[in-house]
């Protein structure tokens, strides 16, 4: 992770488009998520696709850790504003809003009307003022009026033969980001903007591609993205860990975690690290990350080692290896047991969706509405429903435990010259 000045410029340029929209933020309200909210999210497929990319409700956990906050993620595919069909006998929306006690909702809309183009603009922004009406003054949890957030659409992805008309999707989708802006600002709504980050990120030349076909993220443009989206709903740009050691020095500098019992000799170093904050996810990728991306990772800095190749492992588990000038530049050691923690409170996160899914949308309606509704397996539906909510509303329990933070061993070894 050799930084240069070019590659300084980059992560500038991406930390002040954050910073821009924190100081907006701050400007005009508190941060749009408070510790303890309900949410709930609605909206198209980008929407319904976060339940299985659980990355943005990781971070918001992790950053409400203290009082954690609890997701039903209510997308649906193709969703519109105009057009939000759903089966027969399907519960209201309401309904679910209210049976989760819901204190925010983060509404993703925009996408699927800007194919109506430019000139369907203002039908969009009546309907989109519609729609916050809809819910002014509503008490779903009871005792205070729900709160709304609303979410831009990203940018249309380079993918060359595949998106020929990107220059102009863009243009129209930056139109309806302006929509979506307005309409907030005269609602006096929190607004997120998702499709300048994505644009800068997907104008990047280096790191992989964030969508499957120019509109539609994949993994890691939910890991990606799902970074500007968190930083944009909470008053915290969580920084990832850093450690910083000099083994001449015998010094060190910690963020996120804190060194201790520090010992060096000429065939490398040991010490203790204490978990002061959850680690940062590893992205779902093998490629090289875009500059502004790569320093989200958590990295292990060791400076003024010996020539040769050396060996970090933490609690005997073996983390990373690289060379002397590799580990002065800096190392990304999020594949760490800290990390695999992470990575198993994500597998949780995900788990918990699917099984409210499992509740809220039952994915054959003939066992509902249906010939089947008579027949042993359709009349055993509501008790599986039941079921299926018992568990999410488990598993949020287990969520609002966090990722367990402990102190570990940390050596570094020289495994040849």
């Amino acid at each position: 992770m050799t930084i240069t000045i070019t590659t300084m410029k980059k992560i500038y340029t991406f930390t002040a488009l954050i910073l821009c929209f924190l100081l907006a933020r701050v400007a005009s309200a508190e941060s749009p998520i408070q510790p303890g909210d309900r949410i709930a999210i609605v909206g198209n497929t980008f929407a319904d696709q976060l339940r299985i990319h659980g990355y943005l409700e990781t971070l918001l956990l992790q950053y409400t850790r203290e009082n954690p906050i609890s997701i039903r993620n209510l997308g649906w595919a193709g969703d519109m504003l105009s057009a939000r069909d759903r089966p027969t006998g399907f519960p209201t929306e309401e309904s679910t809003l209210t049976a989760h006690n819901t204190d925010v909702i983060i509404a993703c809309f925009g996408m699927g009307e800007s194919f109506a183009g430019e000139e369907g603009l203002e039908e969009f922004k009546k309907l989109l003022k519609k729609f916050v009406a809809s819910h002014a003054g509503k008490k779903y949890n009871g005792k205070s009026e729900v709160r709304l957030i609303l979410v831009s659409p990203i940018a249309c992805d380079d993918l060359g033969k595949l998106t020929p008309a990107r220059d102009k999707r863009n243009r129209v989708l930056e139109a309806y980001t302006q929509a979506i802006k307005e309409v907030a600002s005269d609602t006096e709504v929190p607004f997120v903007d998702l499709f300048e980050a994505s644009l800068y990120l997907m104008d990047e030349p280096t790191g992989p591609k964030l969508t499957n076909n120019g509109i539609h993220l994949n993994t890691y443009g939910y890991w990606a993205i799902s970074h500007a989206f968190y930083d944009q709903l909470t008053e915290s740009n969580r920084a990832s860990w850093l450690l910083r050691i000099d083994a001449n020095a015998k010094s060190e500098y910690a963020r996120g975690v804190e060194i201790s019992e520090l010992t060096t000799n000429g065939s490398g170093l040991s010490f203790q690290v204490t978990e002061k904050s959850t680690p940062k996810l590893r992205p779902p990728t093998d490629q090289t990350l875009p500059p502004q991306l790569e320093s989200f990772r958590d990295t292990l800095i060791i400076e003024n080692l010996n020539p040769g190749k050396y060996r970090l492992t933490i609690d005997k588990q073996h983390v990373a290896t690289a060379t002397a000038q590799a580990w002065a530049a800096g190392v990304a050691v999020d594949s760490s047991p800290a990390h695999q923690s992470a990575e198993a409170y994500l597998a949780l996160v995900n788990d918990k969706n699917l099984q409210f899914t499992y509740s809220w949308k039952a994915l054959n309606q003939v066992h509902i509405v249906g010939e089947r509704r008579t027949s042993a397996s359709g009349k055993e539906l509501p008790k599986e429903v039941i079921e299926f909510s018992r568990l999410a509303k488990e598993l949020d329990k287990a969520l609002a435990k966090g990722v367990e933070l402990k102190t570990r061993q940390w050596r570094v070894s020289r495994i040849s010259k």
